[in-house]
């Protein structure tokens, strides 16, 4: 047994907590910027609170030392990631800190982007502010588990999710919904998310989806819509067609169809023509860096079966959810069945199991 005495208290744990749970409020919704929490304790007492903005600015550090009526000399910070040090778009974090008065900074993990990794320490105990790092250590990497992928691999961090009926299908004709309405939330609530939204045109020609957030009050998060068409079939009819506006929708593409190409530019759809592979599909790491050019952070994959498991086979997936309804459906004229369980579990370890609505539905969160 370790005899090791633990460095921060309890009251430290606790208010890092805290700043964890604002940062994972703003999970997903701060655009290229990670989600940063902050609070400023003086005298055992929080007298401000700050969050990455939505979009990335401004930063939680600036925005709690602004947000504070009350002098901060002698004061504590505790945030969950380095603070910054260089100019970018706004002035280093690191400046307003010691501008402030603060003494003492608190943070979980060292910013992995070369600019900033490691240095605020100097920077700070150079002015005589204390730092002290590595609360809640654990946490923190698990809260930034997207943000590292974005900066380590320069792709987007993916989430998919399916849901499959007790006998195992995940497309049945004329059978519209699989899971109940709680679970539908959370589905809305994942593209809240998530700044894209994958599908096939397989998927969009069958289900006709409409692919935004329906949560009220939430509908201005709605994702962008990516389409993988590689002949151009989407139908004219389809919602997404017709909605499409302000470079809200992208399709990948491997077509010569001109007149369609012209169509559907005019609609104002960003189309981007993609090489295929010895397989004659499209080649998903170099769509996905594509994607991450084009400032997706978090991608949501609401796939069929076929781009669902080969994104697993390929471990492209760094999130899945898996809905399970204990409802039956029947195995119609077309039907799908979900075949990938075996890659899941081979692939993929559990995170978390829940429940919807009493238990008729189950969720099953899987990580890579």
């Amino acid at each position: 047994m370790s005899t090791k005495k633990d460095k921060f208290s309890i009251k430290d744990k606790n208010y890092m907590k805290l700043a964890i749970n604002l940062a994972k409020a703003r999970k997903g919704l701060t655009g290229e910027n990670p989600s940063v929490g902050c609070l400023i304790v003086k005298d055992d007492k929080i007298i401000s609170i700050g969050q990455t903005g939505y979009n990335g600015r401004p930063h939680a550090e600036s925005s709690a030392i602004k947000n504070s009526f009350q002098d901060l000399t002698g004061a504590k910070m505790y945030v969950t990631l380095e603070p910054c040090n260089h100019y970018g778009k706004t002035p280093p974090c690191t400046k307003s800190i010691i501008k402030s008065g603060i003494k003492e900074v608190f943070y979980s993990i060292n910013d992995i982007d070369n600019k900033v990794k490691g240095k605020s320490f100097k920077i700070l105990t150079k002015k005589n502010v204390k730092v002290r790092r590595g609360l809640l250590k654990k946490e923190a990497i698990d809260l930034y588990d997207s943000y590292i992928i974005n900066r380590k691999y320069r792709v987007p961090f993916v989430t998919a999710k399916i849901a499959v009926s007790k006998n195992k299908l995940i497309y049945s004709e004329k059978v519209k919904r699989i899971t109940n309405q709680t679970s539908d939330k959370l589905s809305h609530y994942l593209r809240f998310k998530n700044d894209g939204l994958m599908i096939s045109s397989n998927t969009l020609n069958i289900d006709n989806p409409k692919l935004n957030c329906r949560l009220n009050g939430y509908e201005k998060f709605s994702p962008k819509r990516i389409i993988l068409d590689k002949n151009l079939n989407i139908g004219m009819n389809t919602y997404i067609y017709k909605s499409a506006k302000n470079d809200n929708t992208i399709i990948f593409h491997h077509s010569s169809n001109h007149s369609k190409i012209k169509v559907l530019k005019k609609r104002g759809i960003n189309l981007i023509k993609s090489k295929l592979n010895t397989k004659k599909k499209f080649d998903l790491k170099t769509i996905l860096k594509k994607l991450f050019s084009l400032g997706i952070r978090n991608l949501l994959v609401e796939g069929g079966e076929k781009l669902t498991k080969n994104m697993l086979k390929n471990r492209l997936i760094n999130q899945f959810y898996l809905f399970e309804s204990l409802k039956t459906l029947p195995k119609t004229k077309n039907y799908v069945i979900f075949t990938s369980s075996n890659i899941l579990n081979r692939n993929y370890i559990i995170r978390s199991m829940i429940s919807s609505k009493l238990a008729k539905d189950k969720i099953t969160i899987y990580k890579r």
